[in-house]
């Protein structure tokens, strides 16, 4: 499990090595997570690998995020 501390409102997307790819180019991706609107956001990996955390701010705003990784 991973806690995602924000200081304001913004989207953490939890994406698989296949669909963090798919979102750096623009295309449809599947993930975990979504809206964060309170903090800190709990997201969980539904299997093992290799994952990537993405917050993703509105647009013309900055967000300051801290990831942790939280034993299971």
């Amino acid at each position: 499990m991973v806690a995602v501390e924000l200081d304001k409102q913004a989207n953490v997307f939890l994406l698989d090595a296949a669909n963090y790819s798919a979102f750096r180019a623009g295309r449809r991706f599947r993930y975990n997570g979504g809206r964060a609107v309170e903090s800190p956001c709990h997201l969980s990996p539904p299997h093992t690998g290799t994952w990537y955390v993405v917050v993703q701010p509105d647009v013309g705003t900055r967000v300051h995020a801290s990831i942790s990784v939280l034993a299971a």
